[in-house]
């Protein structure tokens, strides 16, 4: 492992309440462990009785909409750039729910429900081979199952239930 800042090899030096953590001498400090932090988005319809789920181009199960926050970008600008990229639809709000670290791409997973304008879909082919409105039951029934798309998704329709 190397210092980020300046390219000296890093050792492991104790850290209190931390314990082993990667330490550069030249810079004098630590330097704690990083990782990309994505949004997840349960996408809505305005009447919020409606899911919108996605197949992407190499999968075949239906899943979340999800994007990585670009450098210098925070969530909230995250959210609409990627569902106007991926769908062609423009964010009426996005209300946050929780977050859940994703193992298998090792990523952060910041998840949101989005409500998006009742407009026609665009989907970007490059990404998303069908997109597809559900009753919130049966977006339960589609998304993969043991996924942390279903574990957002689950968060979700018991919200969604407390407003319709």
């Amino acid at each position: 492992m190397y210092c980020r800042e300046c390219g000296e090899k890093l050792t492991l030096r104790f850290c209190e309440n931390e314990g082993l953590i990667p330490y550069c001498a030249k810079c004098q400090s630590y330097m704690f462990p990083q990782f990309p932090i994505a949004v997840s988005m349960v996408v809505t319809n305005r009447a919020q009785d409606k899911i919108l789920l996605a197949k992407h181009v190499e999968d075949e199960d239906f899943i979340l909409f999800a994007g990585y926050i670009k450098k210098g970008e925070n969530a909230e600008k995250t959210i609409p750039r990627e569902i106007k990229e991926e769908l062609g639809l423009d964010v009426v709000k996005a209300k946050y729910m929780s977050s859940r670290y994703h193992a298998k791409k090792d990523v952060l997973m910041l998840n949101f429900i989005v409500v998006v304008e009742d407009q026609p879909i665009k989907c970007n082919a490059k990404e998303i081979a069908e997109a597809r409105w559900c009753a919130p039951e049966d977006a339960l029934q589609l998304i993969r199952k043991g996924t942390t798309a279903e574990f957002f998704l689950n968060n979700a329709v018991r919200e969604l239930k407390k407003k319709i």
